[in-house]
């Protein structure tokens, strides 16, 4: 049926780009009320070139959001509600996912690769006088060693491992967090530096673009930005602190790129993206679409890994028990910026999908929970899910994943609880870390996410945690949040963000029903568990091995050996 031509006016609008690791949305609010009025959603592929090694196509990624920008409009068209009040565009991207591509063809010189899960920042770019566009740019999930036709993140992709080593091995001691003190960041596969410092040195297309002076760097934000803005004739090549504070290039301190931090990384030869204000990232959206803009106010998103940040206002607090130091938001140019702490946990609904697809003891997410709530307990079962390592606070990269605590009553259903508890378990490890580092202990936690849907697993996270845990009524806070800065930010002014003009948002909470000694008896036993995870698997210099490919040459004699050795396998 034909449209009418009689349009709904609503006010301003504000929509949202949401490019995630496993999909792209575009979504589409209203600035006054907050209603999220249209949306669409796009499948991503990942390739699988190597085990360990996750990409995705920038060209696949570019088209998706066109996409869904597309069938958004067509659908609002439908409502009768007139695109053109759309005043400000978010951005949200996978954060530390890296790219390289020519500024004179506008061609990728290789795949994305490397990223963990959402963050989101905001960029204002004037198209002409009066009308401004207003980018925002997120992160998303994960990739898992030797499971990869489950896990599809980008962000843990392991290639950069012996990179990593060999950047640890130059420092004084071999100290991980050396670059600390200005970056908020240990030396780890998962920031771009290491990923950019891998396609320089593997990817003869990429040095030679570097050496002719014709290689631009970026996350997914700026590859997004630069192409929607005129790519190759004249697009914006940039990003904001948020995306560039997770490159371990970046001085969180003096928000610039640093001088010191690109020779460590051999990165000198690349000329980087300006930063541009104001800016927010995913996770960054999402503590401000659940409102926390206070000193200690924290939030925890649940999707395929966890991420817990902790606002600690204008001052960037140096975690000494395992946390990063970010960037939170900075909502301005004038604005000081806000910092956080932040916590992430690996594999949380990562994990249900491969109890589902590899175990084959579930069918769907919602079975998970009426499995575990069947039993009401693990039964003394323990299940830590270091798939490819331990992230926050452990950085552990040897770690891998166990069950523990078996006996011959333990069933499928024990496990299904067992995993739900280890999600709670990996978030009250976070926790503990940043009431340490902070010196306040949380009274409450804010959450988000798609996991969140499961209530079996909220309650089981306030009894862990012993302290309440709220869920927004609004299940899109990450994309809301980023809608509530773009729409807000200078040159746009659409969307108050003033204490008094935030709408009231309902939520569900949920109280601690055990007592807390059986709560720490719990908590002991899991972190007892943790350890005998550790130091099951070792790289070799310039080697990524895995125990099956180990294993495979040590069958097939000192010839599949030798090749295991020189990386042919």
């Amino acid at each position: 049926m034909a449209a009418s031509s009689h349009r709904i006016m609503l006010g301003p609008l504000v929509a949202a780009i949401d490019q995630g690791t496993s999909s792209t949305r575009f979504l589409v609010f209203n600035a006054k009320t907050a209603e999220l009025l249209s949306h669409h959603q796009v499948e991503i592929k990942q390739s699988f070139p190597k085990e360990g090694w996750v990409e995705e196509d920038p060209k696949e990624i570019l088209q998706s959001v066109f996409e869904c920008m597309e069938r958004t409009c067509e659908k609002l068209t439908q409502l009768n509600i007139d695109i053109s009040n759309i005043k400000a565009i978010g951005v949200t991207n996978q954060r530390e996912t890296t790219l390289v591509w020519d500024k004179e063809t506008g061609e990728p010189l290789y795949n994305a690769i490397g990223k963990v899960v959402s963050f989101y920042y905001v960029y204002i770019i004037c198209i002409y006088p009066g009308t401004y566009l207003t980018f925002f740019t997120s992160v998303s999930s994960l990739n898992v060693n030797a499971i990869q036709n489950v896990f599809s993140s980008v962000w843990l992709d392991l290639r950069t491992q012996s990179t990593v080593e060999r950047l640890i091995n130059k420092t004084p001691g071999r100290n991980k967090n050396h670059l600390k003190h200005k970056t908020g960041l240990p030396i780890s596969t998962y920031f771009s530096a290491v990923k950019l410092r891998w396609l320089m040195d593997n990817v003869d297309e990429v040095h030679e673009a570097v050496v002719s002076h014709r290689a631009m760097f970026g996350t997914v934000d700026s590859w997004l930005i630069w192409c929607l803005t005129g790519g190759k004739s004249g697009g914006v090549h940039c990003t904001d602190v948020t995306n560039a504070s997770r490159t371990m290039l970046f001085n969180i301190h003096t928000l610039e790129w640093d001088p010191e931090l690109c020779k460590y990384d051999s990165c000198l030869t690349l000329a980087f993206n300006p930063i541009v204000l104001p800016c927010l990232g995913d996770q960054s959206a999402a503590l401000v679409g659940q409102m926390c803009f206070q000193d200690g106010q924290a939030k925890n998103t649940y999707g395929t890994g966890c991420f817990l940040l902790r606002n600690t206002g204008a001052k960037p607090v140096m975690s000494d028990h395992g946390l990063l130091t970010t960037v939170a938001y900075k909502l301005g140019r004038d604005k000081p910026a806000c910092y956080a702490l932040e916590g992430s946990v690996a594999i949380a609904g990562a994990v249900v999908r491969w109890l589902q697809d590899n175990l084959g003891i579930i069918g769907s997410s919602e079975e998970l929970e009426k499995l575990a709530a069947s039993v009401g307990t693990s039964y003394g079962c323990y299940f830590v899910p270091a798939f490819s390592g331990l992230y926050a606070p452990y950085w552990e990269p040897s770690a891998r994943g166990i069950i523990c605590g078996l006996t011959q009553f333990t069933n499928k259903s024990h496990v299904a609880f067992a995993a739900l508890e280890a999600v709670c378990f990996q978030t009250r490890e976070i926790l503990d870390a940043m009431n340490q580092d902070s010196g306040i202990p949380l009274t409450q936690l804010q959450v988000d996410g798609g996991m969140t849907s499961n209530r079996l697993l909220m309650q089981l996270q306030a009894d862990i945690l012993c302290i309440p845990v709220v869920k927004p009524s609004m299940p899109e806070t990450t994309a809301l949040g980023a809608a509530m800065a773009a729409g807000a930010a200078e040159g746009v002014s659409v969307w108050s963000l003033s204490p008094e003009d935030l709408s009231e948002v309902t939520s569900e909470k949920f109280e601690p029903q055990i007592n807390p000694e059986e709560s720490e008896f719990r908590y002991a036993r899991w972190k007892k568990a943790v350890q005998k995870s550790m130091n099951w698997e070792t790289t070799e210099p310039g080697v990524y091995e895995s125990t099956f490919v180990r294993l495979t040459a040590e069958k097939k004699g000192p010839c599949a050996r030798h090749m295991v050795q020189k990386g042919c396998t």
